[in-house]
């Protein structure tokens, strides 16, 4: 699938693989196998940006990928997003959807919504917000109708 398709059909909380279609080098050859995994990995989508065109700025759309936390002793030092325009060359798929029942922890910046956290329930997502403090939020509930059969993007032959 392409970004777009991501884009369109992906709800906030997939988790998304994406994959320049080359093999995985050996672990001999570190500096190779470290850009092989800049273009090859997953993520859970947490934005979705629509195209911006301001007198002084112009972006594409584009979809965000929330790889991971790093830390140690429950503090977070680092965390990695990673940001594709809708016309990247990878290849994306949707790897899981969220689950049914699951409560999105959602926060809204302008025109836009990111996603927090994904918690398996209202109570998680509630125990969650005791324990990181963030103002504005809105508690979605995953729907049937969001997590649908998956789409898939159709090739010329």
């Amino acid at each position: 699938m392409s970004a777009h398709t991501i884009y369109e059909n992906a709800p906030l909380g997939s988790l998304i693989r994406y994959s320049d279609g080359t093999l995985k080098p050996p672990a001999r050859f570190k500096r190779k196998l470290a850009a092989w995994e800049h273009r090859n990995g997953a993520g859970r989508l947490v934005r979705k940006e629509p195209a911006r065109d301001r007198p002084s700025l112009t972006s594409a759309a584009s979809i965000t990928l929330h790889e991971g936390d790093f830390g140690s002793g429950g503090v977070v030092v680092l965390t990695v997003r990673r940001t594709y325009s809708l016309d990247s060359d990878l290849c994306f798929e949707i790897a899981e959807r969220p689950a049914v029942g699951a409560v999105r922890i959602l926060q809204e910046y302008g025109d836009n919504t990111e996603l927090l956290h994904l918690a398996e329930s209202h109570e998680a997502a509630e125990r969650w917000l005791t324990q990181h403090h963030y103002s504005n939020v809105l508690l979605k509930e995953v729907t049937e109708d969001e997590v649908g059969a998956d789409v898939v993007e159709g090739r010329a032959a």
